[in-house]
């Protein structure tokens, strides 16, 4: 059972009280955001807001698991199976990072490590909502390629893994370490430019 089915009832205001926040989450951040201006946003008063979330963390985290769930769909309809390696690697990369670092997503990355020990699911449904999803269509276009001969892959899950991971290299740890606060589109591309490189230097046929 996980986190929205243990502590979140759903009711007939359920998604009004959810897009309330999502509204004022995008304008104030998780911290600035005040549950008088929830319940003002979403047209419901903080009784009815508190009967669907007992807690701010558990609201924040509804908002960005469904966020991202849309914007992992979003990218798997992108993806077009028949189109080259190189190029599908490019869009996804430029998808996964522009969320992974925007303003929602390093939140999203802070609650989920704050609150580990209070709340373990947290992460793990924010993961199944849109890092897994996106790492399955990623798998299943990488099976489409080797068959074509364009890759050699034996392990398919291993070698998504690494794709994501060379994506983040030098860029994630100076965000997450406070070494810098915004990464630039130029700064995006030499990472994703290098880490297509590689990663065809060893899968490419």
């Amino acid at each position: 059972m996980g986190v929205a089915d243990a502590q979140i009832t759903r009711g007939r205001k359920f998604d009004q009280v959810v897009e309330g926040a999502r509204e004022v989450f995008l304008r104030d951040g998780f911290e600035g955001a005040s549950v008088d201006d929830i319940a003002r946003a979403a047209g419901v008063s903080k009784a009815t807001l508190y009967s669907y979330f007992p807690d701010k963390r558990l609201l924040f985290m509804e908002v960005a698991t469904a966020q991202c769930a849309r914007q992992a769909q979003t990218s798997i309809e992108s993806i077009d199976a028949s189109r080259p390696p190189a190029e599908i690697l490019s869009l996804v990369a430029h998808q996964f990072l522009d969320f992974i670092y925007s303003e929602m997503g390093q939140r999203i990355f802070r609650i989920c490590v704050a609150e580990s020990d209070r709340f373990p699911q947290l992460g793990q449904e924010f993961y199944h909502s849109g890092p897994m999803t996106m790492r399955t269509a990623l798998v299943n276009y990488l099976q489409c390629a080797v068959s074509r001969g364009e890759l050699d892959i034996v392990d398919y899950d291993l070698a998504a893994d690494q794709f994501a991971e060379l994506c983040k290299a030098d860029l994630w740890p100076k965000l997450v370490f406070g070494i810098t606060q915004s990464v630039s589109d130029d700064e995006k591309t030499r990472v994703i430019d290098g880490a297509i490189t590689t990663f065809m230097a060893r899968y490419g046929t």
